[in-house]
């Protein structure tokens, strides 16, 4: 039997619904087709206000000090969030602010985003990457964009969108076929 694939997705969206957790979770559906897992997910809505309060990490309450020591322990990371005036919002960079520096060192990171438009495309490669480069992650070469168009309402709505989902869970599942992990085959 294959160990599971310890995932840990966060969806940086403090608003419910969130087009950024549809992503999220379309992303661990597709991942899923791939590998098997063991999935969780943070979801910044239901911690930004007592993670907001919290100034060092000894602030915070027990079950978001769980959840930071599970980013801190996957396999693999998905790091999803909203644009906000051009970056991630800060909510999102508070969380990673309390993770041990020294946490994500050489963890996978497969990066997401939603957007209003198209124009904020680049949002992965100038504000997501260097945020987890600092952090010395291994940020995965393909992150996945979606703008409002991709949408239909609160469901991933284009196939160009489920097409850039399905590239990024083929390139990132072969990166965790060792020995004791077993690739699902796709039919």
């Amino acid at each position: 039997m294959a160990t599971p694939l310890k995932v840990v997705a966060v969806n940086g969206s403090a608003h419910q619904p969130s087009r950024t957790l549809v992503l999220v979770q379309a992303l661990l559906a597709e991942l899923d087709q791939r590998l098997v897992l063991e999935a969780q997910i943070v979801d910044l809505s239901e911690i930004a206000r007592p993670l907001g309060q919290a100034l060092s990490r000894e602030e915070l309450p027990a079950e978001i000090e769980a959840q930071l020591a599970a980013i801190e322990s996957a396999d693999l990371l998905i790091a999803a969030a909203p644009v906000y005036r051009g970056s991630f919002p800060g909510h999102f960079k508070h969380l990673f602010d309390l993770v041990g520096m020294t946490a994500l060192v050489d963890k996978p990171v497969l990066v997401a985003a939603t957007g209003g438009s198209d124009r904020h495309a680049l949002v992965l490669e100038h504000q997501f990457r260097p945020l987890f480069g600092f952090l010395q992650a291994l940020t995965l070469p393909i992150g996945v964009y979606a703008s409002t168009t991709d949408f239909d309402g609160y469901q991933v709505g284009s196939k160009a969108l489920q097409d850039r989902i399905r590239l990024a869970a083929e390139r990132a599942a072969p990166l965790f076929a060792g020995a004791e992990r077993q690739l699902r085959r796709v039919a």
